[in-house]
């Protein structure tokens, strides 16, 4: 067994090594979920001219090309999911030049607010409701997993059944990361500096909206925006998760008691202002992050400037979020 596992176990128990304790290493068992193989270039494995992947020892395996190779792969893992799906996942070096032109400067900066309700909430007012994947298929994935429960274990039947759950789950896993890959790369698309609250997701999903939290799968998609951020020359800054970005009024700057998560809207009693709870969000996290960008595409951090009493709506928000 390789070194790194036991270097990583014995780390967590002296409490040298961040994050969670780790348990001892085990070794892969036949009747795992998920089962995996990585080829090298010394394994002579090769994508044949008729498009078909060759593997040592297996021959030509027959493939669905998600999309064309740019470049000549450097390995090839292959990968049989819980599922019972095979897919074949390559490495191949990246050019810089070519991912500057596919995403060239925009010159647009915006600040995101994370919810359960709307996935997601942009400065500017947008709303981008949340798909509930899980949620929408709970109902026929309990009958599934209750017909799991009441098969022999080791029979053929309970086999089928689990082929059924795990079917049923990778619908849902596969739905929600299409859902996550559209609207990071339509966000880093349009936008060359982001600012987004760092939330403690483990700590939420310990809480009664757990289900909600993982339904939701906000750490797949923050990792999909620091990885293209960094791929395509973006700027993505997060918050403090301690930062009142909820009862801080955006017009005027005022920070307002504390705001249970059933009140939505609330009156600034400061300036008057009435604020949506996400939207002023979004805009205290852009605010908080300094955020903006130059004509050149290159992000800047302006100066935090308070506005007067009768001045709430004159600092690059609209004023229909005034009271009257």
């Amino acid at each position: 067994m390789p070194r790194r596992p036991y270097k990583n176990f014995f780390a967590s128990l002296k409490g040298e090594r961040k994050g969670p304790r780790l348990g001892a290493p085990r070794f892969k068992s036949r009747k795992d979920a998920r089962q995996s193989i990585r080829f090298t270039a010394n394994a002579r494995w090769s994508v044949t001219g008729n498009g078909r992947l060759s593997l040592p020892k297996i021959g030509a395996v027959k493939v669905t090309w998600s999309r064309t190779l740019p470049t000549t792969p450097t390995s090839v893992t292959v990968v049989k999911d819980a599922a019972g799906r095979y897919f074949a996942s390559f490495a191949i070096d990246t050019d810089p030049a070519a991912d500057a032109t596919r995403m060239p400067n925009s010159g647009q900066a915006v600040g995101i607010d994370l919810g359960l309700t709307h996935f997601t909430i942009l400065d500017d007012g947008t709303k981008i409701d949340s798909p509930r994947f899980l949620r929408r298929v709970e109902k026929k994935l309990k009958q599934a997993q209750r017909e799991l429960s009441r098969k022999q274990k080791g029979s053929k039947n309970r086999e089928k059944a689990r082929l059924k759950v795990a079917r049923a789950h990778a619908r849902v896993a596969d739905a929600r990361r299409e859902f996550h890959h559209q609207l990071s790369t339509k966000l880093i698309r349009e936008n060359q500096a982001i600012g987004m609250e760092d939330l403690a997701v483990n700590a939420l999903a310990r809480t009664r909206l757990a289900k909600s939290v993982h339904d939701a799968g906000w750490s797949q998609f923050v990792a999909m925006l620091v990885y293209k951020a960094n791929r395509y020359g973006r700027t993505l800054t997060k918050v403090g998760r301690f930062v009142p970005t909820s009862r801080t009024c955006s017009y005027c700057g005022h920070v307002d008691g504390p705001k249970p998560l059933h009140i939505r809207e609330w009156t600034c009693p400061a300036c008057g202002a009435l604020l949506d709870r996400d939207i002023n969000s979004a805009r205290n996290v852009k605010r908080a992050a300094g955020l903006a960008v130059s004509a050149c595409g290159a992000p800047i951090r302006p100066e935090l400037v308070l506005a007067q009493r009768n001045e709430a709506g004159s600092h690059g928000f609209p004023p229909e979020g005034r009271a009257a």
